[in-house]
């Protein structure tokens, strides 16, 4: 027999009964039950439940020890009986009598509980994530996730495409985010960079004229966490194709998503084909680039409505209207709960009103609404009995994003909002440049490296705020999973893309110069895109939280509490690297 294990713990089943077996795996759960001591012993297959009777030596071995030891144990396998089934476990209709225990490894104090999922301080979690894993949620997560990454590997080689790898240290990054460097010792006063993304390596790629590429590639940015980013380093879908257009960067990554969540997805239906819808139009309808179309309901412009009004709460502000059907039930509980969620987004109210059955409106706002303000309304918001209408006024992107949530909620607490649903859609046509307010300079709003929709005409004639992009995103259930963009690859194109938002010839040949010679070579048109593989496994495990599908994530804070990094450097090793460090003097 096998030194350590004859069978796995989520192996053995009814028809194994009589089998002198062998197990190993971690003390899950200890109970007394009439002086008899069943025991929960688990490895990464399952549980498989231990008994062990009173007087024998299993029984004093078993008794002793605290949970999460590993042990080994030797015996046979006896049938629960039909009353006893445990119908949760697949091991659920046999135990293991046990003849013979040893311990492979004792355990310490728990700082938390592993056999439940009781709330734990997440910084305690994170500094005993080797814990934390063995909790079942994790664990599946963390299972999930390499199910995930195997299964695009598998369908990203089935559509053609090549995995390659791109270098880790590289040149800083236009990416936009700040890049973590990395000192070079052989080069003083000079450092590399690890890669944002692999941008300009898989555009390198396809120049060198492979055609198809894609990788699981690690990205390293030195930014703030969210529930969807980790700070330090992610991983994503590198994807890369040449002689593509649009649509054909979306044919693929669309079967590949519609296959992944529906292999994974635990039943939820995907919708497909996903809807383009551009940016414009996301932002007007929905408040975000990133909408949720699982909410049923849509933003109607009415800011035309009132520009002339005498109402000063809407008078020469951009008005938008959020039209609820089937309210006509609704507390006035509804109500205020939705204004004081909007409230909490920074809005200084919600102002609604009530459709009545006699068509007639009530409500806060309805005394200041002339007749004909009430008609053109119900003509374009579709209004009927038992509607209500809520209004956001202000600032164009601050009404976007309060009413855009507001939107969201307000889908939920009336029952427009769909379940168990991945509702996918492609944003395009964003704008390829916009504006500082503050300084009113002109810059790129998405990626400087995307081919602008008419091309060099189109950056020499037309306004720059009116020059759409080539650039699209993939969004799920109002998650962003990527950007991505048809490529500029024409140099005389992305030098005058560059000039318009104040970047002179001479500097963009010294930033951007392996990529603008090697587009002097014959570049074919390529696009691509990157689907992030963290966000994406969060949307299949319903995690609220990117760190809960990640096995060593950093903090909020970029620390890696388990490991102890970051890390001071000793002096010597600093001195080797040409390097004195400044601290930051206290305030």
């Amino acid at each position: 027999m096998h030194r350590y294990r004859s069978h796995t713990c989520g192996q053995l089943r009814a028809s194994d009964v009589g089998t002198g077996v062998r197990l190993s795996g971690w003390l899950h759960n200890r109970r007394d039950l009439g002086g008899i001591l069943f025991i929960d012993l688990r490895d990464h297959y399952g549980i498989t439940q231990l008994v062990a009777r009173p007087g024998t030596p299993a029984y004093e071995a078993l008794d002793k020890l605290s949970k999460e030891t590993v042990i080994r144990v030797d015996g046979t396998v006896v049938s629960r009986g039909t009353e006893n089934v445990n119908p949760d476990l697949p091991t659920g209709e046999i135990e293991i009598e046990v003849g013979e225990v040893e311990v492979l490894g004792a355990a310490a104090p728990l700082p938390f509980t592993i056999n439940s999922e009781d709330g734990v301080n997440e910084e305690r979690r994170l500094e005993y994530r080797f814990l934390d894993l063995r909790r079942e949620r994790m664990h599946r997560n963390i299972m999930l996730r390499t199910q995930v990454i195997s299964a695009i590997r598998r369908k990203m080689v089935e559509m053609g495409f090549n995995e390659m790898a791109t270098p880790i240290l590289s040149a800083t990054s236009p990416e936009g985010a700040r890049d973590f460097v990395v000192p070079s010792r052989l080069h003083p006063g000079k450092f590399y960079a690890l890669p944002q993304a692999p941008q300009q390596f898989k555009q390198l790629l396809m120049i060198s004229g492979f055609d198809r590429y894609f990788q699981i590639a690690p990205c390293f940015r030195d930014e703030d966490a969210r529930a969807d980013r980790s700070p330090g380093e992610f991983y994503q879908l590198d994807v890369e194709m040449s002689f593509v257009e649009q649509e054909d960067v979306f044919q693929p990554i669309e079967k590949l998503m519609t296959e992944l969540f529906e292999e994974f997805g635990g039943g939820r239906h995907v919708t497909s084909p996903f809807p383009r819808i551009p940016y414009r139009e996301a932002m007007l309808k929905y408040g975000s680039d990133k909408p949720d179309l699982r909410a049923k309901l849509e933003l109607v412009d009415i800011t035309d409505l009132f520009e002339n009004s005498e109402f000063k709460a809407f008078a020469g502000k951009h008005v938008r209207a959020l039209p609820v059907p089937a309210v006509q039930d609704q507390p006035r509980k509804f109500f205020d709960q939705l204004g004081d969620y909007a409230v909490s987004l920074g809005a200084k109210g919600l102002a609604w009103v009530r459709v009545g059955e006699d068509g007639s409106l009530s409500g806060p706002i309805a005394k200041f609404l002339t007749e004909d303000n009430v008609a053109e309304l119900t003509k374009r918001l579709s209004l009927a009995p038992g509607h209500a209408v809520f209004f956001g006024a202000g600032e164009f992107d601050e009404v976007s994003k309060i009413m855009g949530a507001v939107r969201v909620e307000a889908a939920r607490r009336a029952g427009h909002f769909e379940e168990n649903v991945f509702r996918f859609c492609w944003i395009v046509d964003f704008p390829m440049y916009e504006k500082d307010e503050e300084t009113g300079q002109i810059d790129f709003s998405h990626n400087p490296f995307s081919m602008p929709q008419g091309g060099l005409e189109a950056l020499e004639t037309q306004d720059p705020l009116d020059i759409l992009g080539w650039q699209y995103d993939i969004v799920c259930n109002g998650v962003e999973l990527s950007s991505g963009a048809i490529r500029n690859h024409e140099p005389e194109i992305m030098l005058k893309a560059f000039e318009i938002a104040g970047y002179d010839r001479d500097t963009v040949e010294e930033k951007f110069a392996g990529m603008l010679r090697a587009f002097r070579f014959g570049a074919p048109p390529h696009g691509g895109i990157a689907p992030g593989v963290d966000r994406i496994v969060m949307l299949l495990a319903d995690e609220p939280n990117i760190r809960e599908t990640i096995a060593f994530p950093l903090n909020g804070n970029a620390q890696d509490l388990m490991m102890g990094a970051p890390t001071e450097l000793e002096e010597s090793r600093l001195r080797e690297l040409h390097l004195s460090v400044r601290k930051p003097q206290p305030k």
